[in-house]
């Protein structure tokens, strides 16, 4: 395991892109979309660094199961999705892969009809996209490695990591308690 972020440099990624939302987003009706599971670190740093006021919701995406270091059949569920009708949405996310699952869930929730919908991402893996759609925000670019930490996962682990890591074929057997504080 290759460690590719640091904690501190996630720290300020988050809060610069937190002072530019609140900037974007001043005087409106901002409800925020966290993508089940993986956003949810930075959801809950990312909102608190925005210091404005907000909604939360959750939505579930998923098309990593188990041990797959790539993406099978991608599944949504916006039954956790409060109304946003109406609404200024940001979808919050942790990875931009292959877009797949950002151009899904933008799809998913213009259907709810928000008044404005944009996307915001922690990592915009470089070199995997295969839709039109882009994140409008984005912390890091990076490589295209599996990475884990901060919220992403292999098999379920490695989300409490508080920095970015990249899993080599030797990492993608049994986790352990690398990183590990």
């Amino acid at each position: 395991m290759k460690v590719l972020i640091e904690a501190e440099e996630i720290r300020e990624a988050v809060e610069a892109l937190g002072q530019r939302l609140a900037a974007d987003y001043a005087g409106k009706t901002l409800t925020v979309v966290g993508v089940l599971t993986g956003s949810v670190m930075l959801l809950a740093d990312l909102v608190r660094a925005m210091n404005l006021p907000l909604r939360i919701s959750l939505i579930r995406a998923s098309s990593y199961r188990g041990a797959a270091t790539r993406p099978g059949e991608l599944e949504v569920d916006d039954q956790l999705l409060d109304d946003v009708s109406g609404r200024d949405v940001l979808l919050v996310d942790d990875i931009f892969d292959s877009g797949r699952t950002l151009d899904r869930l933008l799809d998913t929730l213009r259907g709810h009809h928000p008044a404005s919908l944009r996307s915001a991402v922690l990592l915009w893996k470089t070199g995997r996209s295969e839709v039109e759609v882009e994140p409008d925000y984005h912390c890091f670019r990076i490589p295209d490695v599996f990475v884990v930490g901060y919220g992403l996962d292999h098999n379920g682990e490695y989300r409490y990591l508080p920095h970015i890591a990249g899993l080599d074929d030797q990492d993608l057997g049994e986790p352990s308690d690398l990183g590990r504080n």
